[in-house]
């Protein structure tokens, strides 16, 4: 009886070696997610109380049985494409992707004009 009991402890414990651990799938998906408190660190990196938050949901989804990626697709469902460091391309996120290049033509654009207005004009002499 010892025996099969040492058994069953011998491959509970090599089952769980060859899991992935859930708290590296929760790190995984934190890095890609921002913290929408400090915007500057992930959510794996951050301690505000939404990161805590966050974390908590995701290994929350992940305990009921949800893919990484059904994960995400909850998360971005729930708090919107600004969330993820690298949010889709698609006409909803089109604003994060081309908004800064839009913004630094349109400055190099004001620029060139204020240039050009002040620049003296030359007077004809005829």
């Amino acid at each position: 009886m010892a025996r099969l009991l040492a058994l069953c402890c011998l491959l509970v414990h090599l089952g769980a070696l060859g899991a992935p651990s859930s708290d590296e799938a929760v790190r995984r998906i934190a890095l890609q997610l921002r913290c929408l408190v400090c915007q500057n660190q992930s959510v794996a990196d951050s301690q505000s109380a939404l990161a805590v938050d966050f974390r908590r949901q995701i290994a929350t989804l992940l305990a009921q049985g949800r893919s990484e990626q059904q994960v995400l697709d909850h998360l971005v469902e729930r708090y919107g494409h600004a969330v993820r460091y690298q949010p889709a391309f698609m006409p909803a996120t089109w604003a994060l992707w081309l908004g800064p290049f839009v913004l630094l033509l349109a400055g190099l654009g004001a620029l060139a004009w204020q240039v050009h207005r002040r620049r003296p004009r030359r007077r004809s002499l005829s």
